[in-house]
């Protein structure tokens, strides 16, 4: 084997090893390295070898000793949260949003701008704004930026294909993002970085199957198959909001007629409700405060919202018989009465043997999911940014 080439391999194969031991260091909270040794089929020497990189690096830290049996004690290990940090956005929102967060995604600071609607210039100066302060803080290093957006996103090439509120068509955000800042840049839909956020953070890896629905302004799905996001062929995976129901003949915002999001979204709630009572028109959160007094008009059309959702997530069941669902976003306001409109009409649209076996509840973190999820997303799958010289 030529010399350089025996190199490559060597440090290829380092980097597996790096990224391996991080990997199980990160999962087990604290472990020991004969704990690592074991679980990864690596040698012990190889294990010890790759903790002694990592703590040099800073990130993993010795914490103590484990409790004897009768042998030596083990020391144990755990993941440095505060070594690296990332920096995620969620630009699906009335506002955009974005967040500094550890690896632990545990959030050091946030900051908001105005969203901009209908003007996709002007729009993507707002999120300038908001990472200009951001890359400019005193959390160090940066690993990279994570952004959940609305609309149809090519993850791999950093391209927003079309989101319709942003007036975005075609835009290479990652692209853009990259050259103003230097930082790797990672672009997925809000949908599909919530369902990050709900896996990474919430207690759900180890069922390794999750649906995380985003009710919001519109409504889309990230379906995450063992631990991995799934997106389809071209990207677009969970986007449901668009689907037609049937008997529908309301007029969508994307310029079709009958998507699920004209009846199940709290846009969709909003309208309604001023369709009956025309003045004053009122916001989400007023409107939840009726529904919890229990005005019988905002009661009808949240549980009517509830119910275009259960059977939109009935079809979801069917499609991929996955048992653990969880429901994130604005509409989540409205609690277990909304959420029990959801399970009913669920059970009702898809074999009884399937959705016997679902379970439906609500997500964890609401709009930080996305936050988090943006910003895991650089680290989903492969660990070596955190090897690479960050800012």
């Amino acid at each position: 084997m030529l010399p350089a080439l025996r190199k490559a391999n060597q440090q290829q194969a380092r980097l597996h090893n790096l990224n391996l031991v991080f990997r199980t260091i990160y999962e087990s909270g604290t472990t020991s390295r004969i704990e690592i040794a074991r679980r990864t089929h690596l040698t012990r020497t190889t294990v010890s070898d790759m903790v002694a990189e990592l703590i040099e690096s800073g990130l993993v830290e010795e914490v103590g000793t484990s409790v004897s049996s009768g042998g030596k004690p083990s020391i144990l290990l755990q993941m440095a949260a505060d070594s690296r940090y990332l920096i995620g956005l969620n630009l699906a929102q009335d506002k955009f949003i974005g967040a500094i967060t550890n690896l632990r995604g545990e959030i050091k600071e946030t900051c908001e701008v105005p969203a901009e609607n209908g003007d996709g210039q002007l729009a993507l100066r707002r999120v300038y704004e908001l990472l200009d302060p951001l890359t400019n803080s005193r959390w160090k290093p940066l690993l990279g930026i994570g952004v959940g957006t609305p609309g149809l996103v090519n993850t791999r090439q950093g391209l927003v294909i079309q989101a319709v509120n942003l007036s975005w068509k075609n835009l290479p955000l990652g692209n853009l993002l990259f050259q103003r800042y230097g930082l790797p840049v990672s672009v997925l839909n809000d949908s599909q970085a919530a369902a990050i956020g709900e896996f990474s953070y919430s207690g759900h890896r180890a069922r390794r199957n999750l649906i995380v629905v985003n009710v919001s302004e519109g409504v889309g799905a990230g379906i995450l198959i063992d631990g991995k996001l799934f997106q389809g062929d071209g990207g677009g995976a969970g986007e449901i909001g668009h689907v037609p129901v049937r008997g529908n003949e309301r007029l969508c915002r994307c310029g079709r007629v009958g998507c699920l999001e004209t009846l199940a979204s709290a846009r969709a709630v909003l309208e309604q409700i001023h369709a009956k009572r025309p003045e004053p028109r009122l916001s989400l959160s007023a409107v939840c405060e009726e529904f919890n007094r229990g005005d019988a008009l905002a009661r009808q059309i949240v549980q009517e919202a509830g119910q275009a959702m259960g059977e939109a997530l009935g079809g979801l069941v069917a499609a991929f018989d996955i048992h653990c669902l969880l429901l994130t976003g604005e509409m989540t306001c409205f609690g277990e009465v909304w959420l029990e409109s959801v399970r009913q009409a669920m059970r009702r649209s898809a074999l009884e043997q399937m959705t016997e076996q679902a379970h439906v509840e609500l997500g964890k973190f609401d709009n930080d999911a996305c936050i988090l999820g943006a910003a895991a997303h650089l680290l989903l799958e492969d660990y070596s940014l955190l090897f690479a010289e960050s800012k």
